[in-house]
């Protein structure tokens, strides 16, 4: 919650999940090199089930371009409970999870499509402390 507003994790939506997980518990997270990657790690497909818990991972499909690749880059978001979600956009803000593909993507991107949640438990499988 302190990082609300900030603007540097633009495009960075990965890393302002997992440093949430990582710099308040002094553990490193092990997923995959993109939104997408992770959510593919996690066993994250298709039509989701139920309403996330309160610290999973919420995940979205989303394509554009990044140094000179376009693909499926995803994006993340870290689920507060009540249908709400912390996330990396244009800056650091909270949405409900729905309203999330509804966002104007960056320019070239593809509308967020959500595609489900990971659990706390799943994300720290194979997690090292530091």
């Amino acid at each position: 919650m302190s990082q609300l507003g900030n603007e540097d994790y633009c495009f960075r939506c990965l890393a302002f999940v997992e440093d949430a997980y990582e710099e308040s518990n002094d553990i490193e997270v092990f997923g995959g090199d993109s939104a997408k990657e992770s959510a593919d790690e996690y066993g994250v497909k298709g039509t989701p089930s139920g309403e996330p818990p309160r610290g999973a991972f919420v995940f979205f499909d989303m394509s554009g371009e990044l140094f000179d690749a376009r693909t499926n880059y995803g994006h993340v978001g870290l689920c507060l409970g009540d249908g709400r979600v912390i996330h990396a956009w244009d800056e650091v803000r909270i949405d409900d999870i729905r309203a999330v593909e509804a966002l104007e993507p960056a320019e070239g991107w593809t509308q967020p499509r959500y595609i489900g949640w990971a659990p706390v438990e799943r994300i720290l499988q194979g997690h090292q402390v530091r």
